[in-house]
């Protein structure tokens, strides 16, 4: 193996570890509607379709706490046809509490709803490492569990718009458009996480790395649960 080939695989695994402690940022970072799409989603009016899916795209791309799970979850998939079944339960589930949160006008509070997803990500990364059989003697259903989180993922991107006095007007169809947006931005975001993963898995350093990237996908579900939960007991 030639050391350009050596310098490039590890600069993707080094690409991938860096992608994987993105939940470590500040607060600053925390993700959510930018101000200037806020004003677009306040002052629209009609069907906006296209906006609509690129907003949803955008928010996908930039979400890291749902980008960091769907990493937690293809970690050890190899087999492309299990990527699909899990990211398509993923995708399924999210896309029903979201319409039906932003639809119904449920509110639930989006820092015990982040919190969730926080835990979803610890919840991944321990199952990751085989934490729940060595350490509870048991082993949950991970496509049953993969289903319950991206119900919470779903209430999460939906909090986001509950923000906002949408107004009824287009409102079903501005909806299914950012949520068609959603699973754009998913695949795109994904897309890129396969690749890195498949070049990440062809190289000596990932059975060496593996368990490492799981604590620290776990750690960064933990700062994120932490971070959520002071906002919620700080605003209560």
């Amino acid at each position: 193996m030639t050391p350009g080939c050596i310098g490039w695989r590890v600069l993707t695994c080094r690409a991938l570890i860096l992608f994987l402690s993105a939940g470590i940022v500040s607060s600053s970072f925390a993700h959510g509607v930018s101000g200037s799409d806020a004003l677009f989603i306040q002052q629209t009016s009609g069907m906006q379709l296209f906006p609509f899916a690129y907003l949803g795209a955008k928010h996908m791309v930039t979400g890291y706490d749902h980008l960091l799970f769907l990493t937690g979850v293809i970690f050890f998939l190899y087999r492309m046809k299990e990527v699909y079944i899990y990211v398509t339960l993923f995708a399924v589930s999210h896309s029903v509490t979201l319409l039906y949160g932003v639809l119904s006008e449920v509110q639930v509070n989006a820092h015990i709803i982040d919190a969730i997803i926080g835990f979803s990500v610890v919840y991944k990364a321990l199952d990751n490492l085989g934490g729940f059989r060595r350490w509870f003697g048991f082993q949950l259903n991970t496509k049953a569990a993969v289903v319950v989180f991206g119900l919470f993922h779903g209430f999460g991107l939906a909090t986001k718009l509950q923000d906002f006095s949408l107004p009824a007007e287009g409102l079903v169809a501005n909806i299914l458009a950012f949520n068609a947006g959603v699973e754009l931005g998913q695949l795109v975001a994904l897309s890129g996480i396969l690749i890195l993963m498949n070049i990440w898995r062809k190289t000596d350093a990932f059975p060496r790395h593996a368990y490492s990237a799981n604590v620290l996908l776990m750690s960064a579900g933990f700062i994120l649960m932490g971070y959520q939960l002071t906002g919620f007991l700080t605003l209560s």
